[in-house]
C-alpha cells in the first residue's frame, strides 16, 4: 500500500488527524491511497530533519489509516485528514519510485486476559496525571475531552484519547505505540505523562522569574520617561506638543473644578506612561473626545413670534393649533430661558411633518438642529455610553450629539421614541428618563466622559407614531402634540406650494417645464396614494418629476399633466372609489377605527343562516373585539321583541359575523355598536343607511361607551364619502379637535344608547307611514375637494 512519513507526529489507531503535506512523494502517496480508496500506510520518521527519508530513517512500527479528506492549498501542499485503523509493522519499504510503498503486516495488540492490579494502578495514574497536565499548561483542552478520558474504561482506548490530546513529545508517543502489550503501553503513558509535567512545571517557574524580571525593567523604563518628561518641561530637550496642547485646551475652558482636576489628573497619567503604549492611547483619545465637547460655548438664541410664525407659515400649511402651541412654547422660552416645562412630543402618522416642524422650531429659535433616531435602540449604552476602558468603547448618542452640535443649547430631536426596545443589555427608555428631566439632566454623567455634564440649556423635542407605546415614565415627562391625518384639501396646497416646487428643483426643472392641474393633482391624491401623511404624494409627484426631465431632455418643451393623461403617465389608478358602499345594505355597517397611521373605515358584516345556534366570527379579530361580538350577541336576545327578532333564532339560527380584509389583524372595543346593528338588521332583514358610520363601546345594557381616536376616524369617515357619523354623547367635547374641514362636510350624531342607533341607522319598515318616518338631519352637500376614498388595507388596527 502507499506509504507517507510524518515529521513529529505520530497516530494512533481509531484516532482522527488533520496534518499539512508537503513533500511530493506523500502528496501523490496520498492522492493514491484517495482515488484507489486503498489504506494508506503512516510512519514517524526518526529524524524531523531529513528532507527525504530513506527506509533506514523510518521507524519500524506505524498505523494504517484510512484517507478522509484532502485540501489542496495555494501554496502546492495539502491538508490531509486520515482515521487510524490498526497498528502494523512494516515488513518491507521501497523508496525507489514515485511514491514511498511499504509491504505491511497488521499487529494488533492483545487484549489482557485478566485485569491485574498493576494495570488498574496504570490506569488511575494515568488519569490523575493527565488532570494534572491539564491544569498546569494546557487549559485550553476542551472540558469534553478531560470528562471522555476520566470515564474511558478500555485501558488501549485511554491511551489513544490520551496520546491524541496530549502535546508529548512524538519520540514518546512512538515508544508507548510500539510496545506489544497494552499494559506495557499503560506504564509507557504514565511515565511519559509525570516526565511531561515536570517539564511543564520547570518552565512555568523560569516564566515567573523573567516576568519579575521584566517587571523591574519596566520600572526603570518608566523612570526613564519620567526624567524625560522632566527633561522637556525645563527646557532642556523637545517639546512634546500634544501634551502641551491638551494642556493649553484644559486651561483654555471654563470647566467645572471636579472636572479641571479629573482631566488634568488624566493627562498627568498620559505623561508618565511610555510612547506607543495601549493604555497611554485609550487616555488620550479619552481627553481628545472630552476637550470636543463645547462646555462653554453658547449659539445666539432669538425667541422673535413674528420671525417664528413667518418661518412655520413657510414651511407648512395648515397644522393651525400645532403652530399656535409651538408659538406659545417660544413665548416662554423667551420670558425664561431656563425653562422647566415638559419636553415637547409630537404625535402623528408617518409623513405629516413632524420631522420637519422640529427643523422650523430650530431655524425660528436660532439654535442648532441635530436629530437622533432612537428606532430600534435596545442597548442603554447607547445613551449612556461605555466604559473607557473597553476596547472600542466610545460616548453614548446624547454626548456625540453635543459634540456634532459645537454648542451647548442645541435642539435635539430624538426621533421614533416609541420604537425604543429592551433586552439583556438594559432598558434604552430608563436611560433617557435623566435626559429629559429637568431637575437632573444638568449633572447627566456619560459612563465614557465620567464627569458631569450640563443638558440644562438643551431643547429636547421627541416624536412618535403611537403615543401608547411611548413607556409610562417617559410619556410622563413630556407635553404631547397631536398632528392629525391631512384632508385631501390640505394635501393639495402642501403639494402646490411645497412639494412640487421641491421635486421640479431635485430635478433640474425650470418653471414651465412641468404643469400638474389641479384635477390631476386630487386624481393624485385620490386614486393613487392612501395615506395619513404626503410621502407617498410626493413620490409620485417625483414620477411625474422624471417623466418631464425625459421629454426636456428629448427636445421637447415639458410636460403638462392633466387629469385625462395621467394614467397614461403614471399608470391606472391604484385604489378605486367604493361608491357601492354607500349603498343600503342588509346586514353590512360602516364602522371606523383608529390605528397609529390615521384612521380607517371597518366595514362589518353579519348573515343568519339555517343552522344549530353556532357563532362563528372571523376577520383576524382579536380577542377584545371577540369579546365585543359576544356581547353584541348577548344585547340582540335581550331585545329581540323589540325588533320582531324569533326567541330561539340562536337555537336554530346560525350567525357569522365577519370583517373584511381577514389578513389584516384588528382589535379594539369600538366596533361593539357595529356589531349590533350589523345582527339586527341581518336577523330582522332591515337595510343599513349606507351614508351612515358609525363607532362607539357597548356594555350589556346597551349603553353607548366613550371611544378614542375621533378626530382620525372621523377623517376616514369624511375620506370614504360617508355624510352621517354615529358617535357616543360623552365623545362630544373631542369634536374641537376634528378639521373645520371634516366638520362642515360630516353630520355627527351623539347616541347614548344601541336604540338610538338603530333608529338612526336602520331603514325604516315599507309598510310604515310615511309621516311617522324620523328622517336624517340634513347635511350639508359634499365638496369635490374631498372626494371618497377607500379605506386603507395596509394598516393592522
Amino acid at each position: 500500500m502507499p506509504a507517507m512519513a510524518l515529521r513529529g507526529m505520530v497516530l494512533f489507531p481509531g484516532n482522527i488527524m488533520h496534518f499539512d503535506v508537503g513533500r511530493d512523494q506523500s502528496i501523490r502517496a496520498v492522492e493514491s491511497a484517495l482515488e484507489s480508496g486503498s489504506n494508506l500506510f503512516v510512519v514517524a520518521q526518526r529524524d524531523v530533519r531529513v528532507d527525504d527519508p530513506t527506509p533506514d530513517d523510518l521507524y519500524e512500527y506505524g498505523t494504517v489509516a484510512r484517507v478522509k479528506q484532502l485540501l489542496k492549498m495555494p501554496d502546492d501542499g495539502v491538508k490531509v485528514l486520515a482515521r487510524g485503523l490498526y497498528r502494523a509493522r512494516a515488513v518491507e519499504l521501497q523508496a525507489g519510485g514515485e511514491m514511498l510503498q511499504a509491504t505491511v503486516e497488521r499487529s494488533d495488540l492483545p487484549q489482557p486476559r485478566r485485569i491485574t492490579p498493576t494495570l488498574i494502578a496504570n490506569v488511575r495514574a494515568a488519569k490523575q496525571l493527565f488532570e494534572e497536565y491539564v491544569g498546569a499548561g494546557n487549559k485550553g483542552t476542551p472540558k469534553e475531552v478531560l470528562l471522555g478520558v476520566l470515564g474511558e474504561q478500555d485501558p488501549g482506548r485511554l491511551v489513544e484519547q490520551i496520546c491524541q490530546s496530549a502535546n508529548l513529545p512524538y519520540e514518546s508517543k512512538q515508544e508507548i505505540l510500539e510496545q506489544r502489550t497494552v499494559s506495557r503501553q499503560v506504564e509507557k503513558l504514565v511515565i511519559a505523562l509525570e516526565r511531561e509535567i515536570n517539564v511543564l512545571l520547570i518552565e512555568k517557574d523560569i516564566y515567573d522569574k523573567v516576568r519579575v524580571q521584566l517587571d523591574q525593567n519596566q520600572r526603570e523604563y518608566v523612570l526613564r520617561e519620567q526624567m524625560h518628561i522632566i527633561s522637556e518641561e525645563l527646557g532642556e530637550d523637545g517639546d512634546d506638543g500634544e501634551l502641551e496642547e491638551l494642556q493649553k485646551k484644559i486651561q483654555a475652558l471654563e470647566l467645572p473644578q471636579e472636572t479641571r482636576e479629573h482631566f488634568e489628573k488624566n493627562l498627568n497619567r498620559l505623561a508618565k506612561m511610555p510612547q506607543g503604549s495601549q493604555e497611554g492611547s485609550v487616555i488620550q483619545t479619552y481627553l481628545e473626545t472630552c476637550l470636543e465637547l463645547p462646555w462653554n460655548t453658547y449659539s445666539k438664541v432669538s425667541a422673535n413670534l413674528q420671525t417664528a410664525s413667518k418661518i412655520l407659515e413657510r414651511d407648512h400649511y395648515g397644522l393651525k393649533k400645532v403652530k399656535e402651541r409651538i408659538l406659545e412654547f417660544i413665548a416662554v422660552s423667551k420670558l425664561t430661558p431656563k425653562n422647566s416645562g415638559q419636553i415637547l412630543c409630537l404625535v402623528g402618522p408617518p409623513g405629516v411633518g413632524k420631522t420637519s416642524i422640529v427643523k422650523s422650531i430650530a431655524e425660528s429659535m436660532g439654535r442648532k438642529y441635530v436629530r437622533i433616531s432612537l428606532g430600534g435602540v435596545r442597548d442603554e449604552s447607547e445613551i449612556r455610553g461605555h466604559r473607557k476602558t473597553y476596547i472600542g468603547s466610545m460616548p453614548g448618542r446624547i454626548i456625540k450629539a453635543m459634540a456634532q452640535a459645537k454648542t451647548q443649547n442645541p435642539l435635539i430631536l430624538l426621533d421614533e421614541v416609541d420604537k425604543l426596545g429592551n433586552d439583556y443589555k438594559g432598558d434604552p427608555s430608563s436611560a433617557l428618563l435623566e435626559v429629559l428631566d429637568k431637575e437632573q439632566n444638568q449633572a447627566f454623567r456619560d459612563h465614557y466622559i465620567e464627569v458631569p455634564y450640563d443638558l440644562s440649556d438643551v431643547l429636547f423635542i421627541t416624536s412618535a407614531n403611537d403615543a401608547a407605546a411611548i413607556p409610562a415614565p417617559l410619556y410622563d415627562r413630556m407635553e404631547v402634540i397631536e398632528l392629525g391625518s391631512y384632508t385631501d384639501v390640505e394635501k393639495y396646497n402642501i403639494a402646490k406650494r411645497h412639494l412640487i416646487p421641491k421635486q421640479m428643483k431635485a430635478h433640474g426643472l425650470e418653471a414651465g417645464q412641468l404643469k400638474i392641474s389641479r384635477d390631476a393633482v386630487f386624481e393624485l391624491i385620490d386614486g393613487y396614494t392612501r395615506e395619513a401623511g404626503v410621502r407617498s404624494l410626493e413620490r409620485e409627484i417625483a414620477g411625474l418629476c422624471r417623466k418631464a426631465a425625459k421629454e426636456v431632455v428629448a427636445g421637447e418643451k415639458g410636460l403638462s399633466v392633466t387629469k385625462a393623461n395621467l394614467s397614461r403617465l403614471i399608470g391606472h389608478r391604484r385604489f378605486d372609489r367604493e361608491d357601492a358602499s354607500l349603498e343600503n345594505k342588509v346586514g353590512t355597517v360602516t364602522g371606523l377605527a383608529w390605528t397609529s397611521v390615521g384612521g380607517t373605515t371597518l366595514p362589518m358584516e353579519a348573515v343568519v343562516l339555517e343552522g344549530s345556534g353556532k357563532i362563528e366570527i372571523t376577520g383576524s379579530l382579536g380577542d377584545v373585539m371577540q369579546e365585543s361580538a359576544k356581547i353584541a350577541v348577548s344585547y340582540v336576545r335581550s331585545i329581540a321583541d323589540l325588533y320582531d327578532i324569533p326567541h330561539n333564532f340562536y337555537k336554530n339560527r346560525d350567525i357569522h359575523i365577519h370583517a373584511p380584509q381577514g389578513a389584516i389583524p384588528k382589535d379594539g372595543p369600538s366596533a361593539g355598536v357595529t356589531m349590533v346593528t350589523a345582527l339586527v338588521s341581518a336577523l330582522t332583514e332591515r337595510p343599513v343607511r349606507g351614508e351612515v358610520a358609525m363607532t362607539g363601546e357597548i356594555d350589556l345594557h346597551g349603553n353607548v361607551l366613550p371611544i378614542g381616536g375621533l378626530k382620525e376616524k372621523s377623517m376616514a369617515a369624511y375620506k370614504n364619502g360617508c355624510t352621517t357619523v354615529l358617535i357616543p354623547k360623552r365623545n362630544l367635547p373631542d369634536l374641537e379637535e376634528v378639521d373645520q374641514e371634516v366638520k362642515d362636510h360630516l353630520h355627527f350624531v351623539p347616541v347614548e344608547t344601541i336604540s338610538q342607533v338603530l333608529e338612526t341607522a336602520l331603514v325604516k319598515p315599507a309598510a310604515q307611514p310615511p309621516e311617522e318616518v324620523e328622517e336624517l338631519p340634513s347635511a350639508p352637500p359634499r365638496k369635490k375637494a374631498g372626494p371618497a376614498r377607500p379605506r386603507d388595507t395596509h394598516i393592522q388596527q
